[in-house]
Parts: C-alpha cells; sequence; structure tokens
C-alpha cells in the first residue's frame, strides 16, 4: 500500500514543485493535511523560493477532504469542524504565501482540490482534465467566494448551483484556467512559466501580488494610495537600482531579492 506523501521537487535555484500523492484520488487525508501544512512552514521562510508550482501525481489533481476519513468523523459533530478546520487552514495558509503560486492541473479537480486550485495565483491545466465544485452534491457549501471573484459571479453560480462537472474547455471559456496542455507537458509548461516569473524581481512580484488580490476589495482612491505606497518602496530597493543599470549595460538583471 502506497505511503501518502507529497514530493518536493527543487527545480533550479528558485522554483519548488509538489506533487500530491495518495492514490487513488490525491484526496487530503489527516495526514496530507499535515505533511501539506508541514511544507508550508518551510516555504513560509524559505528566502530562495521565488514560486511555487502545486499539481498531483496521475491523473488526478486533488479532490479535497478525504470522505471516507469525514465519515468516521461524522459521529462528533466537534471531530468534524476540527476536519474542516485544518482543511481551510492548508488553503488559507496557500492563498497566503506572499511568493506565487501555480496550480498545474493535471486531472480530476473536484471539491476542496478544487478550492485549492482557487488559492494559487495562476491555474494552468491538463487539456482532459475536468472540474466539480461538489459542496451542493456533499450537503455543504465550498468555494463560494473564491470562484466569482475568478470567474465571475454568473458562470460561477451555473457552476457552484449545479454541482456538475465541467470540462477542461468550458474551464478555459469561463477563465477558471488560462491554458491547455497535454498532460504529458503540464509539468514542463508550467516550469517555463514559473522560470519567467522568478526572473523577476522578488519584492516587485511580492507587492504585485498584494495589489492585485484586493483589486476587487478597493475603491479607485484606495488602490492609488496603496500603488503609490509600494512604489515609494520600491524605487529605493537595489533590486530596482540592479534593474536601471542593467538596462543601461543592455543585460540581464541579476535580482537579489533587496
Amino acid at each position: 500500500m502506497t505511503t501518502p506523501t507529497i514530493h518536493k521537487s527543487k527545480i533550479g535555484e528558485h522554483i519548488l514543485l509538489l506533487e500530491l500523492d495518495n492514490p487513488p484520488a490525491n484526496s487530503l487525508s489527516a495526514a496530507m493535511k499535515k505533511l501539506f501544512l508541514e511544507l508550508l512552514a518551510e516555504i513560509e521562510v524559505d528566502p530562495t523560493i521565488r514560486v511555487l508550482i502545486i499539481s498531483g501525481k496521475g491523473n488526478k489533481f486533488c479532490v479535497g477532504d478525504d470522505l471516507k476519513q469525514a465519515m468516521s468523523n461524522a459521529s462528533t459533530k466537534g471531530k468534524i469542524i476540527n476536519n474542516l478546520k485544518k482543511f481551510s487552514e492548508v488553503i488559507d495558509r496557500v492563498e497566503a504565501l506572499t511568493i506565487p503560486t501555480i496550480a498545474a492541473i493535471n486531472g480530476w479537480c473536484i471539491g476542496g482540490g478544487l478550492e485549492l486550485a482557487l488559492c494559487c495565483d495562476i491555474r494552468i491545466a491538463a487539456d482532459n482534465s475536468n472540474y466539480i465544485a461538489a459542496g451542493v452534491n456533499v450537503g455543504l457549501t465550498a468555494s463560494g467566494y473564491r470562484l466569482p471573484r475568478i470567474i465571475g459571479i454568473g458562470p460561477a453560480k451555473r457552476i457552484l448551483l449545479t454541482g456538475d462537472k465541467i470540462d477542461a474547455q468550458q474551464a478555459l471559456r469561463f477563465g477558471l484556467v488560462t491554458d491547455l496542455y497535454p498532460r504529458e507537458m503540464l509539468i514542463e509548461a508550467a516550469t517555463r512559466l514559473a522560470k519567467v516569473i522568478a526572473s523577476k524581481a522578488p519584492l516587485a512580484l511580492k507587492a504585485t501580488k498584494q495589489i492585485a488580490n484586493t483589486a476587487l476589495d478597493l475603491t479607485a482612491e484606495e488602490s492609488i494610495v496603496a500603488q503609490q505606497h509600494f512604489l515609494e518602496e520600491l524605487s529605493g530597493s537595489a533590486d530596482h537600482q540592479e534593474a536601471l543599470i542593467a538596462f543601461n549595460e543592455k543585460r540581464a538583471p541579476r535580482f537579489r531579492g533587496c
């Protein structure tokens, strides 16, 4: 029997790939949630990591919570609530990462797995991937905040209220994912994208991510103030000076994140 794990691979100096591996469906069991949180704690304090890629092994990205464990918890309300809180902690910690994150959706993306993908900054997918917002199918609710912000209220309600499967082409049309690739080329494509992002100034990436994350919540005036705040900070950074020097010397800048 395969031991549930999350494979960790460093790609070059600044990119980390995490691959969920919990056959048959890459569910986030209690053991997987614990391991995920341990890895996130490492990522949060590692200044060398500039981009995180999350994917799954096999033909599943993630199907969310382990329903067999959920059934065993069903007899005790406290266990149900604690399990949901632990799942939310994983999702919220991924979303709170200051570095850019890419979901490389290699297959079925269901329920909490969809929520995991939604909390990443960029989603690319295999051209035979499938998606289900499964909350209403299991008497729960999920993705009602993140999905409308990403694809709009109308399409989101279509997905959320029916609990129906949508395929990769529909996901692309809705804007749930930005690019489709054959499954065997997905990690290579995610790596190419991550390398482009990792080549940019780290402080500027973090600032830009933070501004984009709040873009729908701020007024125009508040957005201008936030943008000005970050511009003032970034204009005095060593990386900005390096970019100017590199431009004059007609070479690629060597950013150090300071």
